[in-house]
């Protein structure tokens, strides 16, 4: 490998990291916010229940926790993606607010630049899953020859 390419890998190391460390920071601050009781009328507005707050604040801190976690990394933020996907959505459908929307689809192009740049630890974890579940199916018997 060149000497420029390996300085322009790791300064893509450095910067990837940096945005997953960021974004983590982010995410458990916001599910901390989530279950105190300031967000509690935003969630009356929402009309589903208060239970739909403590899931997402639980789903925004593990999705955090896993961002720090090399090998969940992309898997982690595949799932802030769908979170962020669903706030956008929320605030736009049954909220009406444009404005209110700005941050979650900010965070959401965030974790999914992340998540493309991590996608080989989703495919791994995926074919990880395969291999597992095929590994507990009935074996299968020998076709004749």
């Amino acid at each position: 490998m060149s000497e420029p390419a390996s300085v322009v890998r790791v300064i893509g190391t450095v910067a990837l990291w940096v945005l997953r460390v960021l974004l983590a920071a982010y995410f458990l601050y916001s599910a901390y916010m989530l279950f105190g009781p300031g967000l509690v009328g935003k969630f009356d507005k929402i009309g589903l229940g208060q239970w739909l707050r403590y899931l997402t604040a639980v789903l925004e801190a593990a999705g955090a926790i896993g961002l720090l976690i090399p090998r969940l990394g992309g898997l982690a933020a595949l799932g802030l993606a769908g979170v962020m996907a669903g706030a956008v959505a929320t605030e736009v459908f049954l909220l009406g607010d444009l404005g209110g929307a700005q941050l979650p689809a900010m965070l959401l192009a965030a974790a999914a630049v992340i998540a493309i740049l991590r996608r080989q630890d989703i495919t791994g974890a995926l074919s990880l899953a395969r291999t597992t579940s095929a590994g507990n199916a009935a074996p299968r018997r020998p076709q004749a020859s």
